[in-house]
């Protein structure tokens, strides 16, 4: 593909998020969950058949993708890379000023999914903390994280070992939209999630991306990785 084909395929794929409609969609399956299309149409606040046309054009771009179910079909996001791609835009689509102030909801700024890995003040923190206490560095090429020797103990410790996928990239800084810092992507970013689901110290939150911090979460937190100043967000 010469580079006069990426600039069209370029072109054709922001057009398809450039419309409202199609990005509110978007944006909505960035949890990670699947939804039908008459639960999108709601979402973007279109008719039934106008949701259908948009789905399909986003399906022929290779944006989301159909999970047929019976006589159910889903829609999702293609791949963790629109996920990242979406995140990235939000950054971009947002400014920050000299002095920036987040305007997000609270309960998104402190602990949401982007995709399948964590994010909001919440990632970030963690996200520092690992790098401090030394349980990732950067790699070889200065761009993905590895973990270290110290660190490859500790997730074992954590039962972490066993939810990293082999088949895609371990960790990466990937920017938060909401705090402009970057919290971790990845097969690590998405394992930290189901730790902190699996032990107690989040709770999903019906129909949104935003996740509630328990109290035991704030306890183990701070006892395990030193995580402070973190808020209790009512359920």
């Amino acid at each position: 593909m010469d580079i006069e084909d990426h600039e069209t395929g370029l072109a054709r794929v922001a057009s398809a998020m450039a419309e409202p409609a199609r990005s509110r969609m978007l944006c909505c399956l960035m949890d990670g969950c699947a939804r039908t299309s008459t639960e999108l149409a709601v979402v973007a606040g279109v008719g039934a058949p106008t949701a259908s046309a948009h789905l399909q054009r986003m399906k022929r771009l290779g944006l989301v993708e159909v999970w047929v179910q019976g006589r159910h079909r889903y829609y999702r996001l293609a791949n963790h890379d629109v996920a990242q791609a979406l995140e990235a835009l939000m950054v971009v689509a947002n400014p920050a000023t000299p002095r920036f102030v987040p305007s997000t909801p609270a309960p998104l700024r402190m602990a949401r999914t982007c995709y399948d890995h964590l994010a909001g003040t919440l990632g970030v923190a963690w996200h520092d903390r690992l790098l401090a206490m030394a349980w990732i560095a950067p790699g070889a090429d200065a761009i993905d994280y590895v973990l270290t020797d110290l660190g490859v103990r500790k997730v074992a410790e954590l039962g972490m070992d066993s939810e990293l996928s082999p088949r895609r990239r371990f960790a990466y800084p990937c920017m938060d939209w909401s705090m402009r810092r970057p919290h971790v992507g990845g097969a690590l970013g998405a394992a930290l999630l189901e730790l902190g689901i699996r032990r107690g110290w989040l709770q999903r939150q019906l129909d949104s991306r935003a996740l509630t911090v328990t109290n035991k979460g704030l306890r183990e937190l701070e006892s395990i990785f030193g995580i402070t100043q973190l808020a209790v967000m009512p359920a």
